[in-house]
């Protein structure tokens, strides 16, 4: 047979029906196969090209990964504290506390790969359970906090408020708890000791009389106490943050935050090198908690405040070459103690950056010092409600063009010789044993 009389054979059209529609049919099959081989192709380089739409929290980070570009953090470690002979002071459920807190964080199997970037959030608790619950819901909200590492530092153990960080499911949660806080020791220096002074005109008894002849008080000083050690501790002494050299935000119980709270730190905390100076901390709200903030198209350059304020390890280090002062200021307040001797320590004005409208706010009324006052509502010790967010505090709302502007810092200056409390020599040691005592090989 001719090559010509076997190619009439092979002519579609004449070829059996059943064997038409099998050509066919595996030429539609084979025209889908290269149509969706070409279309993964071209989708993997558009992937490639075209990043994914960034979050929220994703959308701030590169805004301000290019702010202040020519600013860098310094890496070196704190300076070494004069060298002390430790007499810190110890019981059994002090010993307890001390191997807990050196235990890994909470929720890691949830939260197993922190980003490089993450924020540390510091939470100091005492004994308000009502008040704990409130900023926990709060902190829920927050954008980005499963990104985050919460620290919750308890001045002593009590179970009630150990049973609500236990119910944390949001991020990685690390506990520690003060074992050197008087609230664990019943009957031992630094809570009472047979034979301490109570009262003026005590003889034969044991105690440095402040400046207004009082005697220590162990459930006031511990204030003081707690926030010099969980200083200490979180900058020097936790593995998860030793080595961390960004910005940490620090919060106490009754402080609620924002659910923009995060993303509107990490703008301030980046932008206070270059557009503030003078600035060394950032705050997310004004030191004045009665104050909702200007509300204005501006940056404010405050008064250091105690609420919602992070600083970096650089500022650490400064704080820390102040330890003296610090500790042998007669002033039970953490705060007031900064703003008398130490702040004014670093230059003619030292001021914290923040917006103009709050990212936290301060909900407590019943408190060490504060009390309910004629015609206003009551406490949220028995649980209350939220504190409510207007809609435009949900969503990050600062504006890196913004201007600068510098309030009047008024308030303690350093003639004040404070409010007392604080002249007991044994705290005044153990308050500077807590600063050398990661420097001498102490652990948590």
């Amino acid at each position: 047979m001719s090559l010509l009389q076997s190619s009439k054979r092979l002519v579609p059209w004449k070829l059996p029906a059943s064997r038409r529609c099998l050509i066919i049919a595996t030429l539609q099959v084979a025209f889908l196969l290269a149509y969706l081989a070409l279309h993964l192709f071209f989708l993997s380089r558009s992937s490639l090209q075209r990043p994914p739409p960034l979050s929220s929290w994703e959308v701030v980070s590169a805004r301000v990964s290019s702010i202040c570009p020519g600013v860098h953090l310094s890496t070196e470690n704190s300076p070494r504290f004069v060298q002390r002979n430790l007499s810190l002071p110890h019981n059994q459920l002090s010993n307890r506390l001390r191997r807990r807190n050196a235990m890994p964080p909470r929720n890691f199997d949830l939260f197993p790969n922190l980003p490089v970037d993450h924020q540390v959030i510091v939470l100091y608790v005492h004994n308000r359970p009502a008040y704990l619950k409130l900023a926990v819901e709060g902190l829920s909200k927050v954008v980005g906090i499963s990104e985050a590492l919460l620290i919750i530092s308890h001045d002593g153990f009590f179970p009630e408020m150990n049973a609500v960080v236990e119910k944390i499911r949001f991020c990685q949660v690390k506990q520690i708890f003060a074992p050197f806080s008087p609230h664990i020791f019943s009957h031992a220096f630094p809570g009472v000791s047979p034979g301490d002074c109570i009262k003026k005109d005590d003889e034969s008894c044991k105690g440095d009389p402040d400046q207004y002849g009082n005697y220590r008080a162990p459930h006031i000083i511990s204030l003081k106490h707690h926030w010099w050690w969980m200083m200490n501790t979180v900058w020097d002494g936790l593995p998860e943050t030793r080595n961390y050299h960004d910005h940490i935000l620090f919060i106490e119980e009754d402080h609620f935050l924002f659910p923009n709270a995060l993303l509107n730190m990490r703008t301030l905390s980046a932008l206070k090198a270059c557009a503030c100076p003078a600035c060394y901390m950032a705050n997310l709200a004004p030191a004045d908690v009665n104050f909702k903030g200007e509300r204005m198209e501006i940056l404010v350059a405050d008064k250091i405040g105690n609420m919602g304020y992070a600083f970096n390890r650089t500022i650490w280090r400064k704080i820390h070459m102040y330890a003296e002062q610090f500790c042998n200021f007669d002033d039970y307040n953490w705060d007031i103690t900064m703003w008398v001797v130490v702040y004014p320590e670093w230059g003619s004005a030292t001021y914290s950056l923040r917006g103009p409208r709050q990212s936290a706010q301060h909900f407590g009324k019943c408190g060490l010092h504060q009390g309910k006052r004629e015609g206003e509502p009551p406490c949220f010790d028995e649980g209350g409600q939220l504190p409510p967010v207007e809609e435009e505090d949900k969503v990050y709302n600062i504006n890196t063009s913004w201007v600068v502007r510098h309030s009047s810092v008024k308030g303690y200056d350093r003639g004040f010789k404070g409010w007392g409390g604080w002249s007991d020599t044994r705290d005044r040691n153990l308050c500077l044993d807590f600063a050398s005592m990661y420097h001498m090989g102490e652990t948590i």
